[in-house]
């Protein structure tokens, strides 16, 4: 009893201080998204914005990932928050002499980029080291409740605070979110895995090498490792398309597109609560299987509605929420059957595939949603995630893993 209570009272005080971080996160980054469109109005500069927030993780993740292995991953997910902690200083100090400069933005962004990309996989890679195995499954939707409450304060926070301070205030309550998230993790007794302390003799190169031999081992997680970029590739358009599908062929407002992400938010909470609660079906393959599946027929029906009927997209809206996730089973997949000394590297890998699916996948929508119509893109999308599925569902090597 007390063995499970000391787990359980890590692994939440770590999520509360994450939670707190996250939060604060999201409102700085929408509140600089206010702030650019203000002082450029420039849709150039937003997706300037956007790319670096992705870039290191596509660019570095390998590498990256070598380090978190290699190193405490208790030091590497504090190192990685003051990181944003410092960058986040260095923006409020500029602040205080001179109007910030676009170019100044652009640097803290990519800088506060790559300790988030440190510090994902350093997550991920830590929940295994302090959770029961039988209860990965569950944690992660603990998780993916979490980000879900994220998204839902966070831009209704932004706009509060933007409108009643200055943004180097707003940055200074992000450094706050950042402290008290390095506080948690500091209080807390983490292990480490065993090599880490050896590694620094091996060849850097070789390390990445068998990070990805690691997962190319498991037949099963090497497929869920390229069916999950081709999902990125496929679905993370989608999101980008939500103002365009809302505003466009539904002839709304804004006002119309902040209810979309909402009750995208609202569904990815309830699907967390559920996920948190039930665990999914015990053969955790068609959890994930039966997530994209219900994504893909979301999507696919949006597409198909008629102009004038936006509540009901409102409803795909959650559903697609709801289903997200499920998909997270993935994670405690990779975290149940790769080696706690590997982890960082796989999660890297990962998040390294993914971020490159994203540009490419949005260069090749945005081309043909022009040609075709938005609701058409999302259509033909619905049904390629539906395709994703099927073919989830039907490849053997996946089938076998538990």
């Amino acid at each position: 009893m007390a063995q499970k209570l000391l787990w359980r009272r890590k692994f939440f005080t770590l999520l509360g201080g994450q939670a707190v971080s996250l939060i604060t996160s999201s409102i700085l980054q929408m509140a600089i998204i206010f702030y650019l469109t203000e002082r450029t109005g420039s849709a150039m500069v937003l997706s300037l914005a956007a790319l670096v927030g992705f870039l290191p993780q596509a660019l570095f993740g390998p590498m990256i990932g070598v380090l978190v292995d290699r190193m405490s991953r208790k030091a590497v997910m504090i190192g990685a928050d003051l990181m944003v902690a410092l960058a986040g200083g260095v923006l409020a100090f500029v602040a205080l002499f001179i109007e910030l400069p676009i170019w100044i933005i652009m640097v803290i962004l990519f800088i506060r980029s790559i300790g988030t990309a440190f510090h994902g996989p350093a997550f991920n890679a830590t929940t295994p080291l302090i959770v029961p195995e039988d209860r990965l499954t569950k944690c992660s939707g603990y998780s993916q409740m979490i980000q879900s409450i994220g998204f839902i304060i966070s831009p209704a926070a932004a706009a509060f605070f933007y409108a009643i301070w200055d943004l180097k205030e707003i940055i200074l309550l992000d450094i706050g979110g950042a402290l008290v998230a390095c506080a948690t993790v500091a209080a807390l007794a983490i292990p480490s895995p065993e090599p880490y302390s050896k590694a620094g003799c091996q060849h850097f190169m070789q390390e990445m090498r068998e990070g990805y031999d690691a997962i190319r081992e498991n037949k099963g997680l090497f497929a869920l490792l390229w069916i999950g970029t081709l999902y990125m590739f496929v679905y993370s358009p989608i999101s980008a398309l939500y103002p365009l599908m809302s505003m466009q062929y539904f002839g709304g407002t804004a006002a119309h597109a902040s209810a979309a992400e909402v009750a995208f938010a609202v569904g990815m909470l309830g699907g967390g609560i559920l996920l948190s609660a039930w665990g999914g079906f015990k053969k955790r393959t068609i959890t994930l299987c039966a997530s994209i599946l219900l994504m893909g027929i979301s999507i696919a029906a949006s597409g198909l509605l008629p102009s004038s009927t936006f509540p009901i997209f409102l409803v795909c809206c959650a559903f697609m929420g709801l289903s997200a996730p499920f998909y997270g089973v993935q994670t405690a997949l990779f975290q149940e059957k790769i080696k706690a000394e590997y982890l960082g590297r796989v999660f890297s890998l990962f998040g390294s595939l993914a971020s490159l699916a994203m540009p490419v996948g949005l260069l090749f929508s945005g081309l043909f949603a022009e040609q075709l119509g938005v609701h058409r893109w999302f259509f033909i999308s619905g049904l390629a995630v539906i395709g994703i599925a099927v073919m989830a569902f039907r490849l053997p090597s996946i089938h076998q893993l538990n």
